[in-house]
């Protein structure tokens, strides 16, 4: 249902699958070694792991792997799941690729398999060097490529919550529970002077980590968090250490009954990079809280007892709702396409404090457009909202300021630009900058982020 005033909150929707799988985690998982998010080439290399031209990675119509387990309803308005007998396991040989080598001129692709050339749609056309260069769209026929709906049996396991198996404890690919608060015990622990925001792993739950931004940003002692003295007294008396996180049942999906959920330390580690698979700090391994919150949140809402819960089982979900789920506050929505940019910035504005959000607030894109190319904007994506600014040259032009919950900010070089999208934000611009660490921090104008966003909310 439609709200009849611009300040008054939709009808919350009866579902919500948002979330896309970092690439970058991804990559880092399967690799076993760490990528640097920072660098243009690391492009290409995601690109090749992940079977797919980095433009089309981030839109759900191009059914990326990002995607594994959503796909666009009919209507190709909401992201909605995929029946678990339609996910497929790809094998090797179902990937292999004809022999182009004897294809001298056009009519020899009818002999590897593309017989209606004529109705092969061009992705790029054009001149170089006397030369027309043609890039194709390939046949079905052709070999198979990673898809929202077709995975390798790894990344099944790592990175979807589709099982063929209930026989066992899951533990994802190369990789062992351990139980990292042993990184408190090396001297000197975690650095205080270093933000510790939450950065998302190698599944698709940007609505849980954006909403744990967001509860942190407005209110960091909403957090629970397992310090070092914690630790040090579990070890005297040879107890794994643990945390204990309240949290609130909302209904519908995604939902269990409220209870205090108790999780020790044992996270999944890749065994060769002993890097975090999934959620971690952007302060590094001695803070604790995001992995420990993203394992307490999904034994919940899996109502699974053990401390060894299906992490996967968190993806795709309703950012808004976490919010109220992790603070027992009231979750509003407003939806933008009705909305002028006016409007949607007096939300943003009535739920900030000197220009910084003082209720925790998300925000969720569309889930396919005319402009998601890149990792800055990212189709059916959540991002926490930090709070808004006006242009220090034109103070009418407006901009709301956001954070991507895979810490990134993408490359400069890889021609992926975005219209009112402003990358780089610094104290000058917004003055809450320096309360923040600034890799994924960007503004956005206010128009824009009407064209991207479908809409935000505020749990109040």
């Amino acid at each position: 249902m439609t709200a009849t005033k611009p300040n008054q909150p939709d009808a919350a929707p009866k579902s919500l699958y948002v979330g896309a799988i970092n690439p970058f985690a991804l990559v880092e998982a399967m690799l076993g070694r760490k990528v640097d998010w920072s660098h243009a080439p690391t492009a290409d290399i995601i690109s090749n792991v992940l079977q797919s031209d980095y433009d089309e990675l981030f839109d759900m119509k191009y059914e990326s792997v990002l995607y594994a387990g959503i796909r666009l309803n009919g209507k190709n308005e909401l992201a909605e799941q995929v029946p678990s007998r339609e996910m497929h396991t790809l094998t090797e040989r179902d990937m292999v690729t004809p022999d182009f080598s004897a294809v001298e001129k056009l009519s020899d692709l009818h002999e590897v398999g593309m017989k209606d050339l004529g109705e092969t749609k061009v992705k790029h056309a054009y001149m170089l060097n006397g030369n027309l260069r043609l890039i194709l769209r390939k046949p079905r026929s052709f070999g198979k490529t990673l898809s929202n709906s077709g995975v390798t049996t790894t990344i099944g396991e790592l990175a979807t919550p589709f099982r063929h198996s209930s026989a066992g404890q899951w533990t994802p690919p190369n990789s062992s529970w351990e139980d990292i608060s042993s990184y408190l015990q090396h001297q000197p622990g975690p650095d205080p002077s270093k933000f510790n925001h939450p950065v998302q792993g190698a599944i698709g739950n940007s609505w849980l980590v954006a909403a744990l931004m967001s509860v942190a940003w407005t209110d960091p002692s909403a957090i629970v968090h397992c310090n070092r003295s914690s630790f040090l007294a579990a070890a005297i008396k040879k107890e794994p250490c643990h945390l204990s996180v309240r949290l609130y049942s909302k209904g519908g999906d995604n939902d269990a009954p409220t209870t205090t959920v108790d999780v020790n330390c044992e996270v999944p580690v890749h065994n060769a990079s002993n890097m975090l698979m999934y959620c971690r700090s952007s302060g590094g391994n001695g803070y604790l809280w995001p992995a420990l919150y993203e394992k307490a949140f999904t034994k919940w809402i899996s109502r699974d007892g053990e401390n060894r819960p299906d992490i996967t089982q968190s993806s795709h979900g309703d950012p808004v709702k976490a919010m109220a789920q992790l603070t027992d506050k009231d979750a509003s929505y407003f939806f933008t396409a009705h909305r002028s940019d006016r409007e949607l910035m007096s939300i943003v504005r009535s739920n900030s404090v000197n220009f910084r959000t003082v209720y925790p607030m998300c925000a969720f894109t569309y889930p396919t457009g005319d402009r998601f190319r890149g990792c800055n904007l990212v189709a059916n994506m959540a991002y926490s909202v930090l709070g808004w600014t006006a242009s220090p040259q034109d103070k009418q032009k407006q901009y709301v300021i956001l954070r991507h919950p895979w810490g990134v900010t993408e490359p400069e070089g890889l021609n992926t630009s975005y219209p009112g999208l402003v990358v780089r934000v610094d104290a000058s611009f917004w003055q809450c900058a320096d309360m923040i660490e600034s890799e994924g921090v960007f503004a956005l104008e206010m128009g824009a982020f009407k064209e991207y966003f479908a809409g935000l909310g505020v749990a109040k």
